[in-house]
């Protein structure tokens, strides 16, 4: 990434989510005026954390139709084959899973990673484990999306809180029609992403790699 590149998505404007911690920000800056000037520093890194955490930059998606991307930035900490997530009824054969670790520092803005209709939304309530553990994706507070894609095969893509997130942000409802690469939700602090694949289907990561949401390639759903 060029280093123009790079000072884009630093000074991306933020998520709309990061707006009541950006007030909060202001109004302790404010506050400090009147009453306690370490507050005006406070509310200053504050938001400036905030700015940074909530960025949310345009992505360009290849332009080949056909691929699964990645539904999140981060680093790749699984790929093995395993169950759908129950709650989405998408059936109990098992599919590859990869799983994508955001840290705090990682964009939090979720991706939509083909081309598909969302069919169903589940919220199950669990744990704050950290989020690079595999045990994590069944225990850890989620939100699951059913996806339908153009040519009837289902994936599924499951927003994970971690051990400091404490708030998953869905903006899309069941019947949603999304583009690859469309926004549809964030997580708040440090989380993590899983993308079920369509059966047969195999992925093209491996452990470690990092994923450029919206944009990284992860699997040919033609191949």
């Amino acid at each position: 990434m060029s280093i123009a590149a790079s000072v884009r998505m630093v000074l991306a404007p933020p998520h709309r989510a990061g707006y009541p911690f950006l007030g909060l920000a202001a109004a302790a800056a404010v506050v400090g005026l009147f009453a306690a000037p370490w507050l005006i520093w406070l509310g200053v890194l504050f938001g400036a954390f905030c700015l940074y955490f909530f960025r949310d930059p345009e992505r360009v998606p290849p332009p080949r139709a056909g691929l699964a991307i990645a539904p999140a930035d981060g680093r790749v900490v699984d790929v093995s084959l395993v169950a759908p997530p129950p709650e989405l009824d998408v059936g109990t054969e098992p599919v590859w899973r990869v799983a994508i670790f955001l840290s705090v520092l990682n964009v939090h803005v979720n991706r939509a990673p083909a081309d598909a209709t969302v069919t169903r939304i589940a919220y199950r309530h669990g744990k704050f484990l950290n989020a690079s553990l595999d045990k994590a994706s069944t225990d850890n507070e989620r939100n699951a999306l059913g996806l339908l894609l153009p040519d009837g095969r289902k994936m599924a893509v499951v927003q994970i809180a971690g051990l400091i997130a404490r708030r998953i942000l869905c903006d899309v409802g069941e019947g949603a029609v999304l583009r690859a690469g469309a926004r549809f939700g964030i997580i708040r602090f440090g989380s993590r992403t899983d993308l079920y694949l369509p059966p047969g289907v195999f992925p093209l990561v491996a452990v470690g790699q990092t994923m450029v949401g919206g944009e990284t390639v992860i699997a040919d759903l033609l191949a």
